[in-house]
């Protein structure tokens, strides 16, 4: 193993391994796919049948419905596919199976039917169980005695994150919106391909690294720290000191088998019309019951486990409890971006331009679009030089990928430099958060960095007030939309600055999360409060669904600003309470910083 580590040190890549950078495309393929097509959902399944480009026309509170299970489940397979990876598998071969599934899920999408989306979606959520948290696995074992350029590593794999996001969504969706659904679909499935050749053909590149399930379970958090791994010694101890008993597991498993339930019974019920939880206790409907009680067992298996540890231990994971909670929080307001903010760039923003506007605009697009694209071909060619021998046909694979990337990209600016006026796709403010995460990370990253660096706490404060504020931002750029209005006309400058706010809250909160967790939990318990974590993100997917669905019944009793105002005040609040908390967050963490 280490000699493998070293042979990949050899070849650098702007001072890393060159194997990170066949993951970086890998991943960038892989995400350039995910939110292309993920996009593109709430527009296809809402957009009128009888249009140009017709859909299907369901009542958004159905597609929402659908969509915040989705969200849900793409949260909650990982921990399974981790698992299987770490028991059987190993990193690659789990990295394999998962683009595979996903490629044949974007390939069922592309037939547009409802057994095909069914089909696709399931497909997705299972082949990102498996690819989600096996990459940065790899990355894991790839540096490892060489821990101090990890952070660079994240960084870099990050950027191909929402470098893929952000082609992703803004090509898929030009081609959906402007040509027809299914080639949305379709490119979303052919990059999907594409990825899962190039690192198929490089997979021996790495040697044995993430080739063997390793003996000793662990699990690779993004942002970690780097901190000695218990001995087995310790480890065996502490599962002593407190084990799963069985009540433990009985819980563990009803509450599970409820929360699925609930999950699954929302979409059933509201677009099916097969309603699984089809009871009432007294006034209780029996999915609201169902959910209540899931709860409450799961929080007196949380609250029992936490008694049974030293004071110590057990106020540091009171306080990733409470973290946990303002995640839930968090996601259930920011991912109205890929639902009802996307259908208010859709129905109530202005987007047609004409005369110097789509001019201005057209320029501002090109300089985006070209740009990073630039960027990430001159990474490639510097990949080329250093590998070209050692993997020549994956890199011929990512070259055609690229050289089919660039005619996509002169296609779409060839076709609106053509026309005088332009209508901006309501997909393209989707990028505008990966956008703002490449060009703000830096200077969050040297805040953190510097001697003013807040707590935590602070930091969850912080990003739940520029949340609430750029929730505010819409509020008032939509007090002129009368009361049940299906569409309106308001300047996009206002959805511009609430994805901007909205990133910035993002960059306060998402990395703290994870990176905290690793800090404050014991060892043995890393697993499982990661899998906490994720659910945690699961339930905020699911609320994000719940909560954009009533986005037609509160604009026709109060009005579209009303919708807005409540994601303002909850996560404003939500920002307050976790400032005033904290004084008693840090003494719970106990001087971890």
């Amino acid at each position: 193993m280490n000699t493998d580590i070293e042979n990949l040190f050899k070849d650098k890549v702007i001072g890393h391994p060159a194997g990170l950078f066949v993951i970086f495309f890998t991943e960038m393929w892989e995400r350039f796919s995910f939110y292309g097509m993920r996009i593109l959902l709430i527009l296809f399944l809402t957009a009128p049948i009888i249009s140009d480009n017709p859909g299907w026309e369901w009542p958004r509170q159905h597609a929402l419905e659908l969509i915040g299970t989705y969200g849900a489940l793409l949260y909650l397979t990982p921990i399974l596919g981790g698992w299987l990876a770490d028991k059987y598998t190993g990193y690659k071969w789990a990295v394999i199976i998962g683009c595979f599934i996903m490629m044949l899920g974007h390939a069922a999408m592309v037939i547009e039917t409802p057994w095909s989306l069914y089909l696709g979606l399931a497909l997705l959520i299972i082949g990102t169980g498996f690819f989600k948290p096996n990459m940065t696995s790899m990355i894991s074992e790839m540096y490892k005695g060489k821990e101090s350029k990890k952070d660079g590593a994240y960084t870099i794999y990050y950027m191909g994150v929402n470098a893929g996001a952000f082609f992703g969504m803004m090509l898929c969706g030009y081609l959906a919106e402007n040509i027809g659904w299914s080639y949305g679909f379709g490119l979303a499935g052919i990059f999907m391909l594409l990825g899962l050749i190039q690192f198929w053909l490089a997979k021996d590149f790495f040697g044995q690294i993430g080739e063997r399930p390793s003996k000793v379970h662990e699990v690779e958090l993004p942002q970690n720290i780097n901190e000695e791994a218990p001995s087995e010694n310790s480890k065996a101890n502490e599962g002593k000191l407190n084990p799963f008993t069985s009540l433990d597991k009985l819980l563990i498993v009803l509450s599970s088998a409820g929360g699925l339930l609930y999950l699954f019974n929302g979409p059933l019920s509201a677009i099916g019309g097969i309603n699984l939880l089809n009871f009432k206790v007294g006034d209780v409907v029996g999915a609201n019951f169902t959910i209540l009680v899931s709860l409450a067992m799961f929080l007196f298996l949380i609250i029992t486990r936490i008694s049974r540890y030293t004071k110590v231990v057990r106020d540091k994971i009171i306080a990733v409890s409470v973290f946990g909670i303002f995640t839930v929080f968090f996601f259930a307001a920011f991912e109205q971006s890929l639902g009802s903010m996307t259908l208010f760039a859709r129905d109530y923003t202005e987007r047609a331009l004409t005369g110097n506007s789509a001019m201005v605009f057209k320029i501002i697009d090109l300089i985006l679009t070209v740009g990073p694209l630039a960027i990430i071909t001159w990474v490639l060619y510097l990949l080329f030089k250093k590998t070209y021998s050692k993997i020549p046909y994956s890199n011929i694979i990512l070259a055609i990928s690229f050289i089919f990337l660039w005619y996509i990209v002169y296609y779409k600016l060839n076709r609106e430099f053509s026309k005088e006026a332009t209508e901006v796709p309501a997909s393209w403010f989707g990028i505008l958060n990966s956008f703002f995460i490449i060009t703000l990370a830096p200077f969050f990253s040297k805040w953190w960095e510097s001697k003013y660096n807040p707590s935590a706490a602070m930091k969850y404060g912080i990003g739940m007030v520029l949340l609430g504020l750029g929730f505010g931002i819409l509020v008032f750029g939509t007090m002129g939309i009368p009361q049940g209005a299906k569409t309106a006309s308001v300047s996009m400058i206002f959805l511009i600055l609430a994805y901007l706010l909205h990133t910035m809250g993002e960059l306060c909160i998402s990395p703290v999360g994870l990176s905290y967790l690793s800090k404050l939990v014991p060892g043995r318990m890393i697993g499982f409060m990661f899998g906490i974590w994720y659910l945690a993100i699961a339930i905020g997917q699911k609320a994000a669904g719940t909560m954009g669905g009533m986005i037609d019944k509160i604009t026709e009793q109060y009005s579209l600003s009303t919708f807005f105002l409540i994601f303002t005040l909850v996560s404003v609040a939500i920002g307050f309470i976790s400032m005033v908390l904290n004084s008693l967050l840090k003494k719970l963490m106990h001087g971890v910083r």
